[in-house]
């Protein structure tokens, strides 16, 4: 034990780094385990979709959406889904629900956000677009 106080003494910039590594990913582990929605892949993507009538949401900008997106995505930003604009998703709550962004960060507030309204299978696609364009899967282009 007395060398661990030592070690630690004399390494105290790098032991403090250590703790704070150690103590973001414990949080991150307990923010996951207790989010309202679930990480799924582009291929279980596919399958919600084909099988169980998902619905995907991409909430990038107009111009992001128009320059590719899942086919059969709906367009609704992050502001009309807090405001508790998504009256074309209400007769939906019982499907499966994929909330899309570029890379799966910005679309963690909206998917819970989803959960709370009452969306009963919210998921959220593991690293966005990216992960999609990644698995080589095709994206539309030009349409809303």
């Amino acid at each position: 034990m007395q060398e661990y106080l030592e070690f630690f003494q004399q390494n105290m910039i790098m032991s403090l780094v250590w703790v704070a590594l150690f103590v973001a990913l414990i949080a991150n582990i307990v923010k996951a385990a207790n989010a309202a929605y679930k990480e799924i892949s582009a291929a279980q993507v596919t399958q919600l979709m084909n099988h169980e009538n998902g619905a995907v949401i991409d909430i990038r900008s107009k111009d992001d959406f128009k320059r590719g997106h899942i086919t059969g995505a709906l367009h609704i930003l992050p502001s009309d889904i807090k405001a508790g604009s998504i009256a074309e998703l209400e007769k939906r709550k019982s499907d499966p629900i994929i909330v899309v962004c570029k890379t799966g960060q910005t679309a963690q507030e909206s998917a819970n956000l989803l959960a709370k309204a009452g969306f009963e299978k919210v998921y959220l696609l593991k690293n966005g677009l990216v992960a999609w364009s990644e698995a080589n899967l095709p994206l539309v282009k030009g349409k809303k």
